[in-house]
């Protein structure tokens, strides 16, 4: 696919401009707290929006990506029910990053801020300049904007990450505003990537809140957690199972499934380099599935999946409708 593919500026291709933006409003201001490994996220699409947009990734049994499927080799699965698909874009597209770097103050500890911003430096190795675009934020108690979404990759690769960790952190809030900020961009393939240890201690949406907004415009949620090799358990290239997580990590790892995301833990310089290269090859070939909405209102789960034996499909796992106002 050439290098200049764009998200479709047709009426089905603006769900993710104009028509979300009220609905992301009302996702973050009227949901309610909810477990989000118990119930699903709210991704909310308006009735009579023109369609969905999915992103997938897909993997085989030995967790390498696959590439050159076609439409018909993937099924959409609405509420239980099969719905075509309209459209279908598949191959390398420019990419639009948002990198997060937490700076509070339990990033302090272990030496935890040294590995984040060593992860920064990678992460930037891995974008094209001139084709890619980037935006850099910090966030503690605050989300700032460092840097804005640019194709000067330089101007995010010389920002000083020097200073000491301090503050509370509003991790969910953060990536909420991050992942409006990325939704509006134009690229196939736009990703949130946040590295942070993990901790939130002061954000006011939930996990599910945050979900619900990423979802809505198709903004996956990577996250890259730093953690000391002696907190790495397994040692420092394991991977943590579901029964090693902490109530933190459980937590954002629901956040990135939800979106269509992942989360990594990363203890050691190597580690970080062989993660991040593997998410990268992740977000760059990702196939663009289009179909038009269920029209009852409420909550769709969602499945995208190929007939393929021993393939595993990677996206978004459900959205809303909601009736018009005046409907």
């Amino acid at each position: 696919m050439a290098s200049a593919l764009k998200r479709p500026t047709s009426a089905m291709g603006r769900v993710a401009n104009a028509t979300v933006t009220a609905a992301l409003v009302a996702s973050a201001v009227a949901l309610g707290p909810r477990p989000v490994g118990g119930q699903a996220p709210t991704a909310v699409f308006k009735a009579g929006v023109d369609a969905v947009v999915v992103n997938a990734s897909v993997r085989d049994e030995r967790g390498r990506i696959v590439r050159n499927l076609k439409k018909a080799d993937f099924e959409v699965i609405d509420s239980g029910f099969g719905r075509p698909i309209r459209e279908f874009y598949a191959g390398n597209a420019p990419v639009s990053l948002a990198v997060l770097l937490d700076i509070s103050g339990s990033m302090g500890v272990g030496g935890n801020i040294e590995r984040a911003r060593q992860a920064v430096a990678v992460a930037m190795t891995h974008l094209n300049d001139q084709a890619d675009e980037a935006a850099f934020f910090t966030f503690d108690s605050t989300l700032r904007q460092v840097v804005g979404f640019t194709k000067d990759l330089d101007l995010v690769r010389t920002v000083s990450l020097e200073g000491k960790p301090w503050g509370q952190t509003s991790l969910f809030d953060a990536i909420a505003s991050a992942a409006r900020s990325t939704g509006e961009r134009a690229n196939l393939h736009r990703a949130v990537l946040v590295i942070t240890d993990g901790i939130d201690t002061r954000s006011r949406l939930t996990a599910a809140e945050v979900s619900s907004i990423a979802s809505s415009i198709d903004v996956p949620i990577y996250l890259l957690t730093v953690v000391n090799p002696l907190d790495h358990p397994g040692g420092e290239h394991a991977v943590i199972t579901t029964e090693q997580r902490t109530v933190e990590t459980a937590t954002l790892a629901d956040l990135a499934r939800w979106t269509g995301g992942d989360l990594r833990v990363v203890s050691v310089p190597e580690h970080t380099q062989a993660e991040l290269k593997d998410l990268f090859s992740e977000l760059r070939y990702q196939y663009v599935i289009i179909f038009e909405p269920g029209p009852r209102p409420g909550w769709h789960p969602l499945e995208i999946r190929t007939p393929t034996k021993n393939l595993v499909v990677q996206a978004r796992r459900g959205y809303t409708t909601v009736p018009q106002s005046g409907s």
